[in-house]
């Protein structure tokens, strides 16, 4: 797995923008952003280098190690997979095209697409003295129209995107997407309820297209969990000392709630159960949800059995731990 920080070539170059900055207007500019994406909002209330630079510093950290975790999933299921060309979808600053130069070392090419030139700006900023994105290429263009018109690549990611979008539009973004991939689509959203439900309509979309799912479910069935419970992963990741103040936070980490869906065109060779929260570690014995082929089960592994639970005292939200059949 990759570590959910950002890699130092993004943190330089983030903390080369920072030299001048008035961290007090960034907080501002900040919070005005969060307060319209919580509300409904898009990117498109980003219109200054100022804005582009206050959302970069907020939610790259966060973004980033989501994305990280999600594409660890993936290759953890296809370790195989080796993608040369990447296609970012709604690629804001640039985020998941670090993340995936970071989780694939065949990758060559990366293509970016979103339809804010101010983060696209920032974007090709950030990734001009990158060994790995340096020649990324930024199209312009809206992802719910203009995608159309781009070339297949190897790996598709999507990133806190569909839920800008109303429900006629996801479809057919989905639909879109996963003709572009070649081999991989993987889609991330917030990790909420609402963001849940996005990712089970795209997931049942586009397996009736013919879609495998590699993580996190073991299976292309309906997902087996009942309201209100609901899919979602967590990932804790550090806070700089710039971080803290942007966001107006004294804790020196920060914990994202994120889900998220990776599609293959083939089959995965293994499947593996999902740990779906926090395992309970008693004196006596370790109790973990987990989801597996047949479905939703609690896993008790009882201390007597030394070697498994030894092997369960690792287990992690999130983690793929059994393979089957």
């Amino acid at each position: 797995m990759i570590s959910p920080t950002l890699p130092a070539e993004l943190k330089a170059a983030l903390d080369g923008k920072l030299q001048g900055l008035s961290r007090t207007d960034a907080a501002q500019r900040s919070q005005k952003i969060s307060t319209t994406y919580r509300a409904g909002g898009s990117s498109a209330t980003i219109k200054s280098e100022a804005d582009a630079l206050a959302y970069a510093l907020a939610r790259m950290p966060a973004t980033y190690a989501a994305v990280a975790a999600s594409l660890s999933a993936l290759t953890e299921i296809a370790p195989d997979f080796a993608p040369e060309t990447l296609l970012d979808v709604g690629a804001g600053p640039g985020t998941a095209s670090w993340a995936a130069a970071e989780a694939f070392s065949s990758l060559q090419d990366f293509t970016l697409l979103d339809a804010n030139a101010t983060l696209s700006r920032l974007a090709l900023e950030l990734a001009r003295d990158s060994t790995r994105l340096a020649n990324c290429r930024y199209l312009p263009g809206d992802a719910a129209t203009n995608l159309a018109e781009v070339s297949q690549a190897d790996l598709v990611v999507a990133s806190y995107v569909i839920g800008e979008l109303g429900e006629s539009d996801q479809r057919k973004l989905a639909e879109t997407m996963w003709a572009k991939a070649r081999h991989a689509l993987v889609v991330i959203e917030p990790g909420t309820p609402a963001g849940y439900d996005r990712i089970l309509a795209l997931r049942q979309q586009l397996i009736a297209l013919g879609a495998f799912v590699a993580a996190p479910c073991p299976h292309e069935k309906p997902c087996p969990l009942v309201a209100p419970d609901w899919c979602h992963f967590n990932q804790r990741l550090p806070r700089s000392q710039a971080h803290r103040q942007i966001k107006g936070a004294e804790v020196p980490f920060e914990d994202e709630r994120f889900i998220y869906v990776a599609l293959t065109r083939t089959p995965p060779a293994a499947r593996a159960a999902r740990v779906l929260a926090p395992p309970d570690v008693g004196k006596a014995e370790i109790t973990a949800k987990l989801c597996g082929t047949e479905g939703v089960e609690l896993a008790k592994v009882p201390r007597r059995d030394k070697a498994g639970y030894a092997s369960a005292r690792r287990w992690r939200w999130g983690d793929a731990i059994l393979s089957e059949s």
